[in-house]
């Protein structure tokens, strides 16, 4: 009964990742002299070279954590804030999901052309009325990293915010009735009951918006390109830019595979954790 879906996600799924995998043991360099060959491990040996390739990986990291992070923080924040019934709760909640039914595509359009430019941009606007001048929110190196780590956060924060709800909605009462019996203030209900029913929701919403944030493209390609230089160029950008403007398939390939291990070992790794400290 199930043979249909599992042909169905062996056609779309996984022959396309082989396929992946395959062409990084290769040189296809459409625009090279040299003729495709099998160069087996030589494109992964290249990277430990290739420092652009390192400058990627760090600024993915950054861009990884601090976004996931921020999700994290924010999400829970909105999700505690919102949890106890209050006029208007509905349309409160309505908003903050908004920005994740957006493609990214139109968000980082938007911020780029209505909320980062500078002078007339929402953002530099609000900051002018309290006396603070404006910033290259696109131009600096730093800012514009700053830039997309906001865009991606306001984008998905949404995310956190609806497990976190329905999580803190299906907690049992009677653990926090008997905490608040026995003189527990807020704070201590919060770290010793909620922060731990809540660390299977947490390794659900790391884990996925790890690999969510691993691999964004669309909003970054249209926020800042990548810009300006490298400063906001993750490895996920660096690898398109590889395979489809310098058209060096082979090489691309192996960048998209090495992607590929660094999500699945973090994700390895944070449900090891979570097994270890369930």
């Amino acid at each position: 009964m199930i043979s249909p879906a599992l042909l169905f996600l062996l056609v779309v799924g996984t022959i396309p990742l082989v396929s992946l995998i395959v062409m990084g043991l290769w040189r296809i360099d459409l625009i090279g002299f040299k003729p495709d060959a099998y160069i087996g491990f030589e494109n992964y040996a290249s990277m430990a070279g290739d420092d652009r390739f390192w400058e990627s990986v760090r600024i993915m990291v950054i861009y990884t954590g601090s976004s996931v992070f921020l999700q994290l923080v924010i999400g829970l924040a909105l999700a505690l804030a919102l949890f106890r019934p209050m006029r208007g709760q509905a349309i409160l909640r309505i908003a903050l999901l908004l920005p994740m039914i957006l493609a990214p595509v139109a968000v980082g359009l938007t911020w780029r052309t209505l909320i980062l430019t500078p002078d007339y941009g929402i953002l530099d606007a609000a900051l002018q009325v309290i006396g603070i001048g404006p910033s290259p929110w696109l131009t600096d190196p730093t800012w514009a990293l700053v830039s997309v780590i906001m865009i991606h956060t306001w984008q998905w924060t949404p995310f956190a915010f609806l497990v976190f709800t329905a999580s803190l909605h299906a907690m049992p009462s009677d653990p926090f009735e008997a905490a608040m019996i026995d003189g527990a203030d807020a704070w201590q209900r919060f770290r010793d009951i909620t922060l731990p029913l809540l660390r299977p929701a947490i390794v659900v919403v790391i884990i996925l918006r790890t690999m969510i944030a691993l691999r964004a493209f669309d909003a970054i390609y249209s926020a800042t390109g990548g810009g300006p230089g490298t400063a906001t160029e993750i490895l996920n950008l660096y690898a398109y830019r590889v395979s489809f403007t310098s058209l060096d398939l082979g090489y691309g390939a192996a960048l998209g595979t090495v992607l590929l291990l660094i999500t699945a070992v973090i994700s390895i790794v944070v449900f090891r954790f979570r097994q270890s400290h369930g």
